[in-house]
């Protein structure tokens, strides 16, 4: 071998070991999976770990198992939600056991809809959550974690749809906030997460190895997009005669930003001129945003600091993927 191939040869290898060592740090930083650890042990999503096999795991990427593991727990609380406000009840018991601790959940109600395109709408999402419930379920089989404990109720001062609301400026100190109460306050609630999947999705579609699960994750990544935008449209256009809904709608994105520890990266509704829109979120280059695991759970979480519970999910998320940054 001549001087020059091995130079570039060596070249080549420190360039694939600087990346390796730069993803490594990209998850220890954006709390990777040493934020799993809780009192010493490593809690995987697929029954846990522990001693050099943990510490191992902790400065690796998420497995497949896990990244999905955690969009289950996403999909969990998004089906409840939708569920509630279109039938009055929730998932069935059969569909939220797994690994970890099943909690329960703060119920919502159904909502009285007076627009039948809303209603129809809220249906179609509701049928779409639950179909993704059951998927990841089945794709994970013996290793999806269980339902965490969720609140999606809407009648306490001081529960997590109150205290989002009140964190955006939407109601004030021992007001309540509830999304079950008429159209908008739907709307509203469902602008909350439907944001935060689509970027949740695509902030993971990169770390899935196995193809079957990425094109899964990217099918599943498009049909949250389609939501988010049908969500923001219909807020928009409700927002033309009423303009306080478009505002309040913005005011949850800027709430959002405040939360998730990932820089300006949250955008309402409404365009830099009154008239246009801002339906699709987009950087400077027209491609959607990517939260990592961590800053999602900020959100969800209700808070801009480490965390591993709080918010929509007061015990936390099951599996390893379960602290805020």
């Amino acid at each position: 071998m001549s001087e020059a191939n091995a130079k570039e040869l060596i070249d080549v290898f420190d360039r694939r070991a600087e990346r390796r060592n730069n993803r490594r740090q990209f998850f220890r930083n954006a709390g990777g999976l040493g934020l799993g650890l809780a009192s010493g042990t490593l809690i995987s999503a697929c029954g846990g770990g522990s001693g050099n096999n943990a510490s191992a795991a902790a400065t690796m990427a998420p497995t497949d198992a896990e990244i999905l593991n955690f969009a289950l727990n996403l999909e969990y609380l998004e089906s409840q939600f939708y569920s509630f406000a279109t039938t009055g009840a929730g998932l069935p018991a059969s569909m939220t056991t797994g690994v970890g601790t099943m909690g329960s959940v703060i119920p919502g109600q159904q909502v009285a809809f007076q627009d039948p395109v809303v209603k129809a709408y809220a249906n179609e999402i509701a049928k779409d959550e639950r179909e993704h419930v059951t998927f990841l379920r089945n794709a994970l089989g013996s290793a999806a974690v269980a339902q965490p404990a969720i609140d999606v109720g809407g009648t306490d001062p001081n529960g997590a749809f109150s205290n989002a609301a009140r964190a955006a400026g939407l109601v004030g100190a021992g007001a309540a906030f509830n999304p079950y109460a008429s159209d908008n306050n739907f709307l509203l609630g469902a602008f909350i997460f439907e944001d935060v999947g689509v970027t949740a999705y695509k902030g993971a579609s990169p770390l899935i190895t196995n193809k079957t699960f990425l094109e899964a994750a990217a099918g599943i990544l498009a049909a949250e997009a389609y939501h988010a935008g049908l969500i923001r449209t219909t807020l928009f256009s409700k927002g033309i005669d009423t303009a306080s809904l478009v505002s309040s709608a913005n005011a949850i994105s800027a709430a959002r930003d405040s939360l998730d520890n990932n820089g300006q990266d949250d955008q309402g509704i409404s365009g830099a001129t009154a008239d246009i829109s801002n339906i699709a979120p987009l950087d400077s280059n027209g491609i959607a945003f990517s939260r990592n695991f961590a800053n999602v759970l900020n959100i969800v979480y209700l808070t801009s600091s480490a965390a591993l519970k709080g918010g929509f999910f007061p015990n936390g998320v099951n599996g390893s993927l379960n602290m805020s940054a």
